[in-house]
């Protein structure tokens, strides 16, 4: 069983419908991009708002970045990433500078979005922020976002999603990082990197995989549980066939 880091402690049930959505988004027919904006800017639940955004990005129309612009600067950070995911996928940098200044944003900030359960703290509120901001780099797989995602698989804030993330992106730089990251004491780490180490199709990892198919350490996400070892073995299966 693959563990969806998408949905584990941070925004568990936004982000698990929001990827349980992708695919009825993808079937939706084609909209001019000033109808998706007014939608975007309608859209106060971050996660149906990304859904927007991601259409906004398929229109390819990249001059209405232009009305985006004031989102930016939005105290809400699940807004304001989504509108920078919008800038990032249509081409213009500030999207993606945008996405990475909030990974190591600690500032104090009002109650948003991405809480568990509503019990607001500045702390909770932002570590999801930052989580999110993971995601979205995740999303976009950005080659460029990789400096400022591999010193975090040492923060245990969010080290278990940027091992998603960089398998999402696909670049290889990503490689060293991820199996440093194996001797982490954390059984989900250790589970995210062989995942993101097996997507990568790193076979260069395998020696240091196969280390880990007795570790019977247990990771819990939304009720499944699944060991190291056997999330090694199916990894390790997988990379033996890459040429």
């Amino acid at each position: 069983m693959r563990l969806n880091s998408r949905s584990w402690l941070a925004i568990p049930v936004a982000l698990s419908i929001l990827s349980g959505s992708c695919a009825n988004a993808q079937e939706l027919p084609p909209v001019a991009a000033p109808s998706l904006l007014a939608q975007f800017s309608k859209s106060i639940v971050f996660w149906q708002q990304f859904e927007v955004a991601k259409r906004i990005v398929k229109t390819g129309d990249a001059g209405i970045v232009k009305d985006l612009e004031p989102w930016l600067s939005r105290q809400d950070r699940h807004l304001r990433g989504n509108a920078a995911f919008v800038f990032a996928g249509l081409g213009d940098p500030r999207g993606l500078e945008t996405i990475l200044a909030m990974l190591t944003d600690e500032s104090t900030r009002p109650e948003g979005q991405g809480i568990p359960g509503g019990r607001f703290t500045v702390a909770g509120q932002v570590h999801a922020d930052r989580y999110y901001a993971v995601h979205l780099c995740g999303e976009l797989k950005a080659p460029r976002a990789i400096d400022g995602l591999v010193p975090l698989l040492n923060d245990t804030g969010v080290n278990y999603h940027v091992a998603w993330a960089l398998g999402e992106i696909g670049d290889r730089r990503a490689t060293q990082p991820l199996i440093g990251a194996l001797a982490s004491h954390d059984p989900f780490m250790r589970i995210s990197s062989i995942q993101a180490l097996e997507q990568l199709g790193a076979t260069e990892a395998l020696p240091q995989i196969r280390a880990l198919l007795t570790d019977q350490a247990m990771a819990t996400n939304n009720g499944a549980r699944v060991s190291v070892g056997d999330t090694a073995r199916v990894a390790v299966a997988k990379l033996q066939k890459e040429p």
